[in-house]
């Protein structure tokens, strides 16, 4: 590994915005079938309309719709069969020899590693014809872990061919919206470690961290619990380690350079955090984690976009990462004093850096969040200053009404304490 020039090794890029899942409108009909892995085995439901055979003449949507139903079908056995640990059952469903074998292969054995535990199959739209094959979006809705949390959604489009009368997958695709993919299960052969609070997953190229990631992970999340301002820590935190392949592909790749990991939220109220491998040195690895799982336990379950309030989500971020440490200590204080000797003076909401920003930038800005949070924490306690980031984060105040109701001062003086603050410590 290379070392990054200054000693804060990990400026950090949170990726914001809820995953949206669009449905078809022009579908008159649509299928859900649930599964779910109770503990003593998978039950089944399915709610499918009948729809009879397609005869010869039939308009093309009758052959749609009962395409639909018999895909509803090897689907829902396909689902029973990721439950049950079944990779033959699970395999069954894709045309022998096709692309899909190897995907759907992958697929089964991380979703097993990540120990999923519900699994639901959302079919809205109907197959549309793609030469002598057809095509489908179908969403799964799925958690880990924990048998009864709320299902996060991700779509994928597939392919089949129809073998009289029964479909067979030809071929899926990633995911691949903004943030939704390719799922680290969908794009990679997973290894996993599963702790009490934290399940940590990379490559086999990547195995020997992944003790030390879990280890220091573990830790982290009673940390990150503090900051769970709706008072619902994750009942588990999801970590991907990416190696450099990984991290340009994973959940679409594309950050800027100067990141580090990411929090993206996936539906349900939960997140998945991806730490960047490269150049991550296990002296800042345990900072790391604090800062990102503190995104996953402090955030709105559908993320948040910042603007604004950037220095105040990445303010409390840093504050968990810091550990406690003085701020004599903060490994960013020397970048801090560049930005303010450049004559910087405010305001807050503009402090967030943007994608061509340099690294003492980032890192600088990083700073001024936590150095504004921590005078707040200093002048009001803890409690009063992420009852003011519920306010403004959660449920969307103006800081100039969060401040007066909780600080009981108006926002604009706050600011500029705040900001002289910024400078004092800098200085």
């Amino acid at each position: 590994m290379t070392d990054l020039p200054r000693p804060r090794r990990w400026p950090l890029w949170l990726v914001l915005g809820v995953v949206a899942m669009v449905l078809s409108c022009a579908a008159p009909l649509i299928v859900i079938l649930t599964l779910r892995d109770h503990g003593s085995g998978a039950a089944a439901s399915a709610s499918p309309v009948a729809v009879e055979s397609p005869e010869p003449g039939d308009p093309e949507q009758v052959t749609q719709l009962w395409l639909r139903e018999r895909i509803a079908e090897v689907l829902t056995q396909q689902a029973g069969a990721l439950l049950r640990g079944d990779e033959r059952g699970f395999l069954a469903v894709a045309e022998p020899k096709s692309a899909a074998v190897a995907s759907l292969r992958r697929q089964f054995r991380s979703l097993r590693a990540l120990k999923v535990t519900t699994w639901q199959v959302r079919i809205t739209d109907i197959p549309e014809r793609a030469g002598s094959r057809w095509r489908v979006v179908v969403t799964y809705e799925h958690c880990f872990v924990d048998p009864g949390c709320l299902t996060g959604p991700v779509s994928i489009e597939t392919t089949w061919a129809d073998r009289g009368g029964v479909p067979r997958m030809v071929a899926l695709s990633p995911s691949a919206s903004a943030q939704d993919g390719p799922r680290p299960w969908e794009a990679s052969d997973l290894v996993v470690a599963v702790g009490k609070r934290a399940v940590v997953a990379t490559t086999a190229k990547q195995k020997g961290r992944l003790a030390e990631v879990l280890r220091e992970a573990e830790r982290a999340a009673e940390v990150a619990d503090r900051y769970a301002v709706d008072g619902t820590p994750p009942r588990h935190y999801q970590i991907y380690y990416a190696g450099e392949a990984e991290w340009r592909r994973w959940y679409g790749g594309d950050r800027p350079e100067w990141t580090a990991g990411y929090a993206v939220p996936v539906g349900g109220g939960h997140f998945d955090v991806v730490l960047n491998g490269k150049d991550l040195h296990s002296s800042v690895l345990d900072d790391l984690l604090r800062h990102e799982m503190t995104h996953a336990a402090s955030l709105p379950g559908g993320g948040y976009r910042t603007g604004d309030n950037w220095w105040l989500v990445e303010g409390v971020a840093d504050l968990a990462a810091a550990g406690g440490r003085p701020v004599s200590r903060y490994e960013s204080l020397d970048d801090v004093k560049r930005l303010v000797s450049g004559g910087w003076n405010g305001p807050l909401s503009a402090a967030e850096p943007g994608e061509r920003a340099m690294d003492w930038q980032v890192s600088a800005a990083y700073g001024v969040g936590y150095l504004a949070v921590r005078h707040l924490v200093d002048r009001f306690g803890e409690q009063a200053m992420l009852a003011f980031f519920k306010a403004v984060v959660h449920e969307r105040e103006s800081p100039d009404e969060a401040s007066t109701e909780i600080f009981g001062e108006p926002w604009q003086s706050l600011q500029d304490d705040c900001v002289s603050y910024v400078r004092s410590a800098a200085s």
